[in-house]
């Protein structure tokens, strides 16, 4: 089904999209339209233009492809499926996703991946290709954070405060800058062999989605950021 959104009004456009359950939808002239496919765990999604804030919210099980950049909270709380955006995505991308993946081909803003969490098999992933702002990975409980700071060689990849708040999951950062202001209460190391093969399926699936070379990708120095156990938050948040 082929839906031309323009100035169509975003509640409009989604009742459109949520009557469509037994073929793909494409949605033509995309012009900011707000929480498409939020919940979707019906046929895949194609957006040529630009979604607006929470796109793909709280999605259950397809793929949402985006020809072009996203807003602010992209897979906000998502459970499941798959988001890939070719362009750079807002604020806040994968706020609190609870499963599923999101691939951003170039940079993401604030807050990516902030409370990010994960639960027995739901394991999220949010895979930044360029660079990530201020604030990434805040609060963050679980799943992977990865910033591969494509076209940023030699430049810091992440803005300030990195981590913060991070109490569980790993943060990859394919860099030789660490951030100046990593928290006491995270540990950065070189990722080893071990540590990279977590990530392994998620790279052979960027670089086959965005056509990028895995060799000149994986042949880079990565840090891994973790949450230290000897050091935890908690003690910032329970009275003594």
């Amino acid at each position: 089904m082929k839906i031309t959104a323009g100035e169509m009004h975003f509640q409009l456009l989604n009742k459109k999209i949520k009557a469509c359950k037994k073929e793909p939808v494409t949605i033509d002239n995309c012009l900011g339209q707000r929480y498409i496919a939020a919940g979707r765990n019906g046929t895949d999604v194609t957006i040529n233009g630009t979604p607006g804030n929470a796109l793909g919210a709280y999605l259950d099980g397809c793929n949402i492809t985006v020809n072009g950049n996203a807003q602010d909270a992209t897979g906000d709380t998502m459970n499941d499926g798959v988001i890939t955006i070719y362009g750079s995505s807002g604020d806040a991308t994968g706020y609190a996703m609870r499963g599923g993946t999101i691939y951003v081909r170039d940079s993401a803003g604030y807050r990516a991946g902030i409370h990010m969490k994960s639960y027995m098999d739901k394991v999220p992933a949010l895979i930044i290709g360029g660079k990530a702002g201020s604030f990434l990975g805040e609060y963050q409980a679980g799943g992977y954070i990865v910033v591969l700071g494509l076209g940023y060689e030699g430049e810091s990849i992440v803005g300030n405060f990195c981590g913060t708040g991070m109490h569980g999951g790993r943060i990859y950062l394919r860099t030789d800058k660490l951030p100046h202001d990593l928290p006491k209460q995270v540990k950065a190391e070189e990722a080893t062999a071990e540590d990279l093969a977590q990530i392994n399926s998620y790279i052979t699936t960027f670089c086959r989605k965005f056509k990028v070379k895995k060799q000149d990708v994986m042949n880079s120095k990565f840090y891994v950021l973790t949450p230290d156990t000897k050091n935890p938050y908690k003690r910032l948040y329970t009275a003594n």
